[in-house]
């Protein structure tokens, strides 16, 4: 699949009226909805495909949140209440009222968690990549590392190109460049930055998603990387409470896009995951 990347708004654009969020559909079966983290879009998560392309009755929905891609921006205030509703209108309108699954990264993995604050019955369970789970004067961080660079390639690139690569890569080499630049800057050069920045203010929701459902017994995975000095490892140990059935994994030599650092370990974890929700559902 490839896609074109679109045109940043500029600050000047009126917003429009609230359309439904643009999204990339594969496959059929039981719907797993893909959420992104901010200001990227959906094609982070496509690294992921082939552990749903190599198994059978996955509906598989990656959708770009308001702002981001080619989704609508958001007509009112940007706030982490007005992304959750919006996430929640595209579920009622394209799942309806089936059983469904969630993966969420970074900030999507906060949005995942509203789902199932607001749909639980209907939620078989959410696999949280890195998840965003505290503020960030709150949060436990490792320490910034970077495991390789190649200073001739960053030398390369271009200069905005390499500072946003420079300050999230674990390895900031070729294979760390190339997955970036497919996968990461694509969407960073297609959001809406006057959005991203008023999202800034009210990034986290009002109210946890846990504070509202206490637990949730559905098939659940957490995946972290150790060296992610974004939004570290440690605090999401605190999810586990509230989801009984939850596998937690922190992988070591990973950052923040602990599924671009580690494809393999993740997507193993990934394929576990859904295995064990293919046998609950059949």
């Amino acid at each position: 699949m490839t896609e074109e990347t679109g045109p940043t708004e500029t600050a000047e654009t009126p917003k429009p009226a609230q359309q439904l969020l643009h999204h990339v559909e594969f496959g059929s079966g039981t719907p797993v909805v893909l959420l992104h983290g901010y200001t990227i879009d959906h094609r982070l998560l496509l690294p992921l495909e082939p552990v749903f392309a190599a198994r059978r009755g996955w509906r598989r929905l990656y959708v770009d949140l308001p702002g981001s891609g080619r989704s609508p921006r958001l007509s009112g205030p940007v706030t982490a209440e007005a992304m959750g509703e919006a996430v929640l209108r595209f579920v009622d309108k394209v799942v309806g009222d089936e059983p469904f699954a969630v993966v969420g990264i970074s900030y999507g993995g906060q949005l995942a968690r509203h789902l199932i604050a607001e749909r639980g019955p209907q939620v078989l369970g959410a696999a949280l990549i890195a998840p965003l789970v505290k503020p960030g004067g709150e949060r436990t961080l490792p320490e910034r590392q970077v495991l390789a660079r190649d200073e001739a390639l960053l030398a390369a690139l271009d200069p905005a190109d390499r500072e946003v690569f420079t300050s999230i890569a674990l390895y900031q080499d070729d294979a760390g460049w190339n997955a970036f630049r497919d996968h990461v800057l694509p969407g960073f050069r297609a959001h809406h930055r006057e959005d991203a920045a008023e999202l800034l203010k009210a990034y986290l929701l009002k109210q946890a998603p846990e504070s509202r459902f206490g637990t949730h017994d559905g098939t659940h995975l957490v995946v972290t990387g150790r060296q992610d000095h974004m939004v570290g490892w440690r605090d999401q140990l605190e999810l586990l409470d509230h989801y009984p059935r939850a596998t937690y994994a922190v992988v070591d030599g990973a950052g923040h896009n602990v599924h671009l650092d580690q494809p393999d370990t993740v997507h193993g974890l990934l394929g576990n995951w859904l295995d064990t929700l293919a046998a609950q559902r059949d």
